[in-house]
């Protein structure tokens, strides 16, 4: 008898050479029907392998990420062979599971694969899937892999068996496809019941362009065709929210090749946004106790010498600026932190002034490679909500979860309710990733578990995920669409007061050394900004939105009324603004919905006389009519909704 550890930490006994899905059949039938992969003691199994020894088992279906990896990776192998009916002389090379889906890597020499051939592709797909034909695996010899290889005039499959190690080699095999493979299957084909091939690429053979360029199928599939459907409809509505679109139509930000890739350029409109949203943090960081500072956007090279950054990240920052002083270099910066370790040390601090918490809007810079630049979320000049704490050892726990705090009343503010968070620690196996010892990252990370275990935080611990200075806490959260981003991010730090030789007084006299937490609930202002773009549709919450009410007049005779309605309302700080185009006022509406202003007020002979405004709110029409007063109550306690205090 074999004992099998639940995810649960309930332990089961079974007969040795039982498999994952008897296990599964002891827990219900019905999860032995969704069961379509497994992993065992942290080691990917098929569903049918049978289990020899004492260990840890998790069942995976298609709901979670271990399942939808098994999935796809099934599904690569399907369109591998379905490429093969069409192309029979293709080389095959890899075909990994991703994020959304999979692809398949093919050298089809002088042939090519267009979009015309997608549908053929797909019904041979699920032709073969039909079949439901079982993925079984089976080890091979090095030398009789690659004879098969060989005699196939495969080079790239020969080039993977020859860095693999004899009695480590695998094939999987279904129906009359075989392929290298490691393994991670569903039990049969048969399960995938959805297919589409999203598009095709070129990709060289192992990233490198001085290698074959090859031919990358992307394809996405799914158990049943209700979710492939509900999937593109998904995609659909992503081209609308796509912020670089609607950055654009609302006229917030825009780029320059004349400035340079990955610089944005704020519209009026979208500075105004911006400031918003900087100002609702900095009234709750005033609340908190931060105090506000500014620091160059360039520093001497010997300032990030001694922070480390140079040493991990100068090759890939901009190149040092040269002064006419012979030796003297500077760098745009790339972090705020090492200048504000220089802010710390202005002056000696007693335990008694700590802690100190010094906040800054600042912007930095890294070089991006042009193939990775994304609109708003991947730029080379971005603005980091950016603070750091300086407190005594005791102090930590509590100032940590003060932050959490900030961060989560951000989310709540801004709508984003849906996220996890992620404790980032060091990968313990690559010890040359990071600075510092091994004391003080274990005493760090424990604080931020510790911490996140208090707050009653929805968390998972991410091994290698760490900064090069400390572990953190990531917020990934989730949008409108599902998808998962991440934004808030919260680290503890004992290495940089250290590069930095940091003190403070202690109660006994002597000298101590700081403890350092880095914190942005934004993260970047660029990349926030984009997210919540793509989240609210570009319909904002009603305090932020740039515009909060365009009035429209019927007529140029109501144009007057129109402004003694504008400064009434521009009295009470509401944002509004006159459409006094000479267009029907259909045409009015039509543009507003478009702008996605959320209040509009139709200004007519009858509301003149009677001093009042008839008001239609974006997407859902028309409100009824107000007094100017009545109107301006309405959008205080509609605005108050949105925001919450601190």
């Amino acid at each position: 008898m074999i004992k099998i550890t639940l995810p649960d930490g309930s332990i089961k006994e079974f007969a040795q050479n039982s498999t994952a899905i008897d296990v599964a059949k002891s827990i219900s039938e019905g999860l032995a029907r969704n069961v379509i992969s497994a992993t065992f003691n942290d080691t990917t199994v098929e569903t049918t392998t049978p289990l020899i020894s004492d260990g840890s088992l998790v069942l995976h279906t298609f709901n979670d990420e271990g399942g939808k990896k098994a999935f796809w990776h099934s599904s690569a192998h399907v369109l591998a062979e379905a490429i093969l009916s069409f192309h029979p002389n293709a080389k095959l090379t890899i075909g990994p599971a991703i994020d959304n889906g999979f692809y398949y890597d093919v050298d089809l020499g002088e042939e090519i694969i267009s979009e015309k051939d997608f549908k053929d592709i797909e019904n041979k797909f699920l032709e073969i899937a039909r079949g439901k034909h079982e993925f079984k695996m089976r080890e091979v010899s090095k030398d009789d892999a690659l004879s098969l290889y060989k005699n196939e005039n495969n080079p790239y499959k020969v080039e993977l068996i020859e860095n693999l190690t004899d009695g480590d080699i695998t094939f999987c095999d279904h129906s009359t496809f075989t392929d290298l493979c490691r393994g991670g299957h569903v039990p049969h084909t048969g399960i995938i019941k959805a297919i589409k091939i999203m598009n095709v690429a070129g990709a060289y053979w192992r990233g490198d362009e001085k290698n074959n360029q090859l031919t990358r199928v992307y394809g996405i599939s799914f158990p049943k065709q209700k979710m492939l459907t509900e999937y593109l409809e998904l995609l659909e509505e992503a081209k609308k929210r796509d912020h670089r679109k609607l950055g654009k139509e609302l006229e917030l930000f825009t780029f320059s090749q004349k400035v340079g890739a990955g610089l944005p350029l704020w519209l009026p409109k979208g500075a105004a946004l911006r400031s918003r949203l900087e100002d609702f943090l900095k009234k709750a960081q005033k609340k908190a106790g931060y105090e506000m500072v500014m620091t160059p956007h360039i520093g001497q090279k010997e300032l990030y010498v001694t922070s480390g950054h140079y040493e991990k990240y100068g090759e890939d920052s901009f190149q040092a600026i040269k002064t006419p002083k012979m030796d003297e270099e500077f760098l745009l910066k790339p972090m705020n932190c090492p200048h504000h370790c220089e802010v710390y040390n202005f002056k000696p601090y007693s335990y008694k002034d700590l802690p100190k918490r010094f906040a800054e809007f600042g912007t930095v810079y890294r070089y991006e490679q042009s193939g990775e630049l994304h609109g708003l979320t991947r730029v080379r000049g971005f603005t980091q909500d950016d603070a750091h704490i300086f407190c005594t050892p005791e102090q930590l726990d509590q100032e940590f979860k003060d932050v959490i705090d900030l961060v989560l009343y951000v989310f709540g503010s801004l709508g984003f309710e849906d996220f996890t968070a992620q404790v980032s620690v060091r990968d313990k196996s690559n010890p040359d990733k990071y600075i510092g010892d091994t004391q003080t990252w274990d005493i760090a990370e424990k604080a931020i578990i510790n911490a996140a275990t208090d707050k009653k935080l929805d968390f998972v611990i991410e091994e290698g995920e760490a900064a090069f200075y400390g572990p953190k806490l990531d917020f990934m959260v989730k949008d409108a669409l599902g998808r998962s981003w991440q934004l808030g991010t919260i680290q503890v730090d004992y290495n940089l007061p250290k590069r930095f030789d940091l003190t403070y007084k202690g109660a006994d006299n002597q000298s101590h050394r700081p403890v350092m937490i880095h914190r942005a609930p934004f993260g970047s202002m660029e990349r926030f900004i984009a997210v919540l773009l793509e989240h609210t549709g570009g319909n904002f919450p009603l305090w932020l939105t740039p515009d909060q009410v365009i009035l429209l007049p019927i007529s140029d005779k109501y144009q007057k009324y129109s402004e003694k309605v504008l400064e009434s309302l521009e009295n009470s700080e509401i944002r509004a603004l006159v459409d006094n185009r000479n267009e029907k006022t259909g045409r009015k509406i039509r543009d507003a919905e478009v702008s996605k202003i959320p209040f509009m007020v139709i200004v007519g002979e009858k509301e003149e006389q009677e001093g009042t405004v008839s008001v239609r709110k974006h997407g859902e029409g028309d409100m009824g009519t107000f007094t100017i007063e009545e109107f301006i109550s309405l959008i205080q306690t509609e605005e108050a909704k949105t925001l919450k205090t601190f």
